[in-house]
């Protein structure tokens, strides 16, 4: 029996399949090698509040500009008036991967666009 020869397609497909998986290995233990320990951090930034019936929903973000992923991500929004709380709502986002965004969005009874200041914090998160 005589050998059978690749032809050019076949090396050509095996030389581009050995440097994606080449490359994506060196990628990988690249992260890995170079990751820090940085805990997450989260910032997070609202949207422009949308009345709905007699309540109004505020668009919330959440980005972890951290190093590590963050999981049951708890964030809060407070509504205050006269340096006092009027109203606030918390909002649980369940998996937060270093560099990702996640969206949600909280609903208060009092208008937020009347109010004179908003805060927003992470209050707490647990490390996957």
């Amino acid at each position: 029996m005589s050998k059978l020869e690749k032809n050019w397609l076949e090396w050509i497909i095996f030389a581009v399949g050995l440097v994606l998986v080449v490359s994506t290995l060196g990628y990988l233990i690249y992260d890995a090698t170079t990751t820090s320990e940085v805990p997450p951090n989260i910032e997070v930034q609202l949207g422009e509040t949308q009345p709905q019936g007699q309540k109004f929903l505020v668009p919330v973000v959440a980005i972890n500009k951290g190093k590590q992923t963050a999981q049951t991500v708890q964030i809060e929004v407070v509504l205050e008036n006269d340096g006092k709380e009027a109203e606030s709502a918390e909002l649980q986002i369940q998996f937060l991967p270093r560099g990702a965004k996640r969206s949600g969005w909280v609903t208060f009874e009092t208008d937020p666009r009347t109010v004179e200041k908003i805060k927003t914090r992470a209050v707490g998160f647990e490390k996957p």
